[in-house]
């Protein structure tokens, strides 16, 4: 037991010398700290950015452009809402895009982890892989017509290529980036190949995945106004399609919003799920 002239010595007391370092709790109350300033920084800087990007929209259409007003575009999507029209057309696009990016990402991360992992995989799969992402998905639609007729199954299908081919090049780019050293070291401490896969490759490739699949959703978003060409009788594609038949401006206007809005939502889902699977990640 340490006496007093110990205490004295040491400069300290019997409770500060079994209480917790204050510096490090200081330390990470200032690294919270400066993380929620930076939060509240973007979430300003972000508003700042929309109302002037309104704003700007605002000016163009009363300074002689042909567009329709903010006030026009929010009434016409009033209209939409009241009848039901977009409630059934934001439901039948979003189906697509989820069955066709779904399916589109579950096929392709295997596939990319089978390209990265096996060069005898990569020698038979890649040049077919490079081939037709070279090909737009668009391209696929007369093809897709004559084999799967005009019901959902084309619609999907272009979409889920799109999906595909973003997400399998940054699955297959993350396997074959995961530092040598991490697999040796690996190796050395005695594990089997089917471990260092589990334990080594697949964690250093989800920040790759997760990109693929941002890009791909993306994508899909991007090709579903032309997949809904092929003889859809709902949709925010064949919304904006018949609205342009008719020069309706308002209409195209809100399908145009309602994708990039739809879109945004689940693309800050997959960049919050990419947070909390790579924590372990350095972050800027």
């Amino acid at each position: 037991m340490p006496s007093m002239s110990d205490n004295l010595v040491t400069g300290s007391t019997p409770e500060t010398a079994t209480s917790a370092n204050p510096v490090p709790t200081t330390r990470a109350r200032a690294r919270r700290e400066k993380k929620d300033t930076g939060k509240k920084r973007m979430l300003l800087l972000s508003t700042i950015s929309v109302v002037a990007g309104i704003g700007i929209w605002w000016l163009l259409s009363v300074s002689g452009f042909r567009l329709p007003t903010p006030v026009e575009v929010v009434v016409r999507a009033g209209e939409l809402a009241a009848d039901g029209t977009l409630g059934s057309d934001i439901v039948a696009s979003l189906t697509r895009v989820l069955i066709g990016f779904a399916l589109g990402t579950a096929v392709a991360i295997p596939v990319g982890f089978l390209m990265g992992w096996y060069a005898w995989a990569r020698g038979l799969i890649e040049p077919w892989i490079q081939f037709f992402r070279t090909i737009p998905p668009l391209a696929i639609i007369p093809l897709a017509i004559v084999l799967l007729g005009i019901g959902e199954e084309p619609k999907i299908l272009v979409i889920f290529l799109a999906a595909f081919f973003s997400c399998v090049i940054s699955t297959f780019q993350g396997v074959v980036n995961v530092d040598r050293t991490l697999i040796n070291a690996a190796r050395v401490l005695g594990s089997n190949d089917a471990g260092i896969f589990v334990r080594v490759v697949v964690p250093a490739s989800v920040p790759f995945i997760l990109v693929g699949m941002r890009v791909g959703l993306g994508a899909a978003w991007a090709t579903l106004v032309a997949a809904e060409l092929i003889a859809a009788q709902a949709g925010l594609g064949y919304r904006m399609q018949q609205a342009q038949l008719y020069y309706d401006l308002p209409t195209i206007f809100v399908g145009l919003i309602v994708i990039g809005v739809l879109g945004l939502v689940m693309d800050r889902l997959l960049l919050l799920a990419e947070k909390k699977l790579t924590k372990w990640q350095e972050r800027r």
